[in-house]
């Protein structure tokens, strides 16, 4: 299986993943900073044109990359579209939920599929798709956030803002509600939907929030002319 190595964290963390020979590696477009003149990789929509259009609208890329070590060990750098930490999780047979945004690569047994649930896979500026990764054997996926990563473990119940959720087991049941009792007071909070979840399992959230961080920058942005 291959090793994965992350150098640089918390704030530019950079995935090194060693390839023995002939084994493969999938990742999204655009997430291979570099890697072995021995690597070969092959360009394709998992699942098809419908796979590939579902996981658009879900915001992510149309293709995924995968990245196989020939004639020999092989190598695969691979970051983040935004500055912060990365983490490997080791899949459980339950599997993991994934926001789209934070899936950076898998081995190659991983299924990461595309879901939609209407409100309930609602999340600040991610639109309604979520990524679930599961797997029949052994595997592991790479995630990426904003800032750092910070593993929780939710015995019972706990509510995270959605713009800092990452991941989470696939054990936990959760839906998604106002931060106050009512939406203007959750408007005026500013904290705006939460996530709560409810049952044992792990939860993965992200220190920054990249659209509060957008929209903070964008407001200091001079006006443009024209």
């Amino acid at each position: 299986m291959p090793h994965f190595e992350i150098g640089y964290r918390p704030a530019h963390s950079l995935a090194k993943v060693q390839l023995q020979p002939n084994e493969s590696l999938v990742a999204e477009s655009g997430a291979m900073v570099g890697m072995s003149t021995n690597v070969h990789m092959q360009t394709q929509s998992s699942g098809g044109l419908m796979g590939g259009l579902k996981r658009m609208f879900g915001g992510e890329s149309f293709f995924r990359n995968t990245f196989t070590a020939q004639n020999g060990p092989g190598e695969v750098l691979l970051a983040h579209a935004l500055c912060g930490d990365m983490t490997v999780l080791e899949l459980t047979p339950a599997g993991y939920f994934i926001q789209n945004s934070a899936y950076i690569a898998s081995t190659p047994d991983v299924n990461i599929e595309t879901q939609t649930g209407g409100f309930r896979g609602f999340f600040s500026g991610a639109g309604v798709f979520i990524l679930k990764a599961t797997s029949q054997q052994p595997g592991k996926v790479l995630i990426g956030a904003f800032g750092g990563i910070e593993e929780l473990v939710c015995d019972g119940n706990m509510v995270i803002d959605t713009g800092h959720l990452v991941a989470w087991d696939a054990t936990l049941t959760y839906k998604i509600g106002k931060s106050g009792a009512g939406w203007i007071a959750s408007i005026l909070s500013g904290e705006g939907l939460v996530c709560d979840f409810q049952g044992q399992g792990r939860i993965w959230i992200q220190s920054r929030n990249p659209v509060e961080y957008g929209q903070t920058v964008g407001a200091m942005l001079p006006p443009r002319n024209g």
